[in-house]
C-alpha cells in the first residue's frame, strides 16, 4: 500500500509542492508523506472494470467518474488520497486555491489487497464519512469474487450489502449504476 517517506510533518502545503513535481503518487496522512505503491494487475483490472462501467452508465448525467489518480482532500482530517475510483456530483468542487484536488466525491470505490484491507475499511472508511457528499462506499476484493458497500441511509446510519459469486449483480444505491460481477472481475485471475 504505503511507503513512509523522510520521517517529520509536513503541512498540507508542503505536501503539494512536492507532490505536483513528483514522479510517484503519495497520500498525505495528517503531516506524513507516505508513498503509495504500484497495484497487482488484478488490481488494475478490477478498477478499470468498474471505472469503465460506471463511466458508461452515466454518461449524459451530471456526475464526474475518476479513476486512481484523482486527488482527494478530506479536510476534517487532514488527508489527501487517491481512491481507485470516486463519482462526484457536478459541479465539481475543489479545495481551497487548488484546480486539482476534489473534496465532494458521492461514491467511493477501494479495490482491496492484503496490505490495505484493514486500512480501507477502518480509518479510510472513518475519514471518508467526514466528508458531507459522500453517500456510499464500495470494497472490492481483489482476490476472490466478493463486494462489500455500504450506503448512507441518514445522517450517522450506515446500511451493508454483500455480493459474492459471477452469477451476483452489485447495485449502487445513490447512482443509477448495477455491474454483474462476471464483468467486475473480467479477465481476473485468481
Amino acid at each position: 500500500m504505503t511507503q513512509a517517506l523522510e520521517r517529520r510533518d509536513y503541512t498540507p502545503e508542503e505536501y503539494l509542492e512536492l507532490e505536483v513535481n513528483s514522479q510517484e503518487r503519495h497520500e498525505y496522512l495528517n503531516g506524513e508523506i507516505v508513498l503509495v505503491t504500484g497495484g497487482m494487475p488484478s488490481h488494475n483490472k478490477i478498477a478499470g472494470n468498474f471505472y469503465a462501467a460506471l463511466n458508461f452508465a452515466l454518461k449524459g448525467k451530471p456526475y464526474d467518474v475518476f479513476v486512481t489518480d484523482q486527488r482527494l482532500w478530506i479536510p476534517k482530517r487532514r488527508i489527501h488520497t487517491y481512491p481507485d475510483v470516486m463519482v462526484v456530483p457536478q459541479p465539481l468542487e475543489y479545495a481551497d486555491g487548488r484546480r486539482d484536488t476534489l473534496i465532494n466525491p458521492m461514491v467511493i470505490a477501494e479495490v482491496l489487497s492484503k496490505s490495505t484491507k484493514g486500512y480501507d475499511r477502518d480509518e479510510k472508511f472513518a475519514a471518508y464519512r467526514t466528508i458531507s457528499s459522500f453517500q456510499e462506499y464500495v470494497l472490492i476484493d481483489q482476490y476472490t469474487m466478493h463486494v462489500e458497500q455500504y450506503t448512507k441511509t441518514e445522517p450517522r446510519k450506515w446500511t451493508f450489502v454483500e455480493y459474492d459469486g459471477q452469477d451476483a449483480i452489485a447495485s449502487l444505491a445513490s447512482v443509477p449504476f448495477q455491474i454483474p460481477l462476471a464483468e467486475l472481475y473480467d479477465k481476473v485471475e485468481f
